[in-house]
């Protein structure tokens, strides 16, 4: 099966000789991109692409006319918890009034309060609530996701959540991974023992993940409240012995000792970064790890946001997340995340783009597949609708300018 894409306005972040993996510091300001360019998809992958002045004779299938449209590389979003039971708008109301997250959880709410709906839900149910968030996202650009557990908190529940995941991975055709994450909170039951729940999750849960192939990474809620540094090793260090690479969280509510951490423990990504100081970005110099930012839960939650200037005038990588989840962002929509990425983090929209697709491929281990345009990489494509500009696509917020994903 042959595709033509003819009269592409601009086609965004090509890669043609040197091999990028991620961009960092003043080079995600760089988006190379062709103005009137027609690219070619033949069985899935990118077969060419090029200068309508020079495009080649070609025999396709199928010829799409771009014209006054922009195709960009797929979203990759590194950090979602889209398999859950139910919204959270009750808590919502609860923090309009004046609660904190910190008082709901205490109260029972929050990650408690999903993960007691959760167990009451049958599975069928659950899948199909999934998958239609699933949908809903890739149709505004999302060509891969990371999913977490954590919602569980307890065996049957973990896996739950986990066969859910599994089963979207069969039956959607775009890349997804799987985080375990059952170190979310300390489950009710576990409240005075809280080193009884370590143990279920190291010597009963994590074995069963990994004897049945369900996740593909190790997640931790390292902050206060939750999960220590000690803790917080000792979990990591057990994902590593069953070969899960860590992704965790660090450094939402405080600073937490979770950024360094993780680069300690060679974590593929550090998520959240609401308290980031110079010790923080000291640690990540000359280390793989990559800094994920999550500004729609800052943004739902009313906190202040990530310093994405001061991370990336330090010379390091940003990636950008969603966090898509029923209390603290409930939204998986990209183009508005690059939206609160211009207004707020101040990024230019180039840094925002990089930040969502060759950063967020690294930060799922795709960037040799996703992320730029490419010969040879998967044909996991954006194909906007007609606007004037790639700045137009956070300019002009909640308005859908993605027209379709081409997978």
């Amino acid at each position: 099966m042959r595709l033509l894409i003819t009269n592409i306005k601009q086609l965004h972040n090509i890669e043609t000789n040197t091999a990028i993996t991620r961009v960092s510091g003043k080079d995600m300001s760089v988006l190379p991109y062709i103005d009137n360019a027609w690219l070619i998809v033949e069985n899935g992958r990118i077969h060419s692409f090029g200068d309508m002045g020079a495009m080649p004779e070609v025999n396709a299938d199928e010829t799409m006319d771009a014209t006054g449209k922009m195709v960009l590389p797929g979203w990759c979003d590194s950090h979602t918890h889209i398999v859950f039971a139910a919204p959270r708008d009750g808590e919502f109301v609860d923090r309009i009034k004046g609660l904190s997250y910190e008082d709901i959880a205490k109260r029972g709410g929050g990650i408690l309060n999903s993960a007691r709906r959760l167990n009451e839900m049958d599975e069928v149910e659950l899948y199909d609530q999934s998958l239609a968030r699933l949908q809903r996202v890739m149709a505004q650009g999302t060509g891969a996701i990371e999913i977490k557990s954590g919602y569980g908190l307890c065996l049957e529940g973990e896996l739950k959540m986990l066969r859910v995941i599994r089963k979207l991975k069969e039956n959607v055709k775009i890349p997804i991974k799987a985080s375990f994450l059952a170190a979310h909170a300390y489950p009710v039951e576990y409240k005075q023992d809280k080193e009884g729940y370590i143990k279920l999750i190291i010597e009963n849960i994590l074995p069963i993940v990994a004897a049945e192939g369900l996740a593909d990474y190790m997640d931790v809620f390292c902050e206060e409240g939750f999960f220590g540094i000690p803790e917080t090793e000792r979990l990591l260090d057990a994902g590593w012995k069953y070969g899960l690479k860590p992704k965790i969280h660090a450094n939402q509510l405080h600073y937490s000792g979770g950024v360094q951490v993780g680069v300690k423990h060679k974590a593929l990504s550090v998520d959240h970064l609401e308290c980031v100081e110079e010790a923080e970005i000291e640690s990540l110099k000359g280390s793989n790890t990559m800094p994920v930012l999550l500004p729609g839960a800052a943004f739902f939650l009313g906190m202040h946001y990530q310093p994405a200037r001061k991370i990336i005038d330090a010379g390091l990588p940003v990636c950008l997340a969603t966090d898509y989840n029923p209390g603290s962002c409930p939204s998986g929509n990209i183009p508005f995340l690059l939206s609160i990425a211009c207004t707020q983090l101040k990024m230019t929209p180039e840094e925002a783009v990089n930040a969502v697709t060759i950063n967020g491929a690294a930060a799922l281990e795709l960037d040799q597949e996703m992320g730029t345009i490419k010969v040879g990489k998967r044909a996991n494509l954006i194909l906007t609708k007609k606007i004037p500009s790639l700045a137009y696509i956070p300019y002009d917020y909640g308005n859908g300018n993605v027209d379709k994903l081409i997978y």
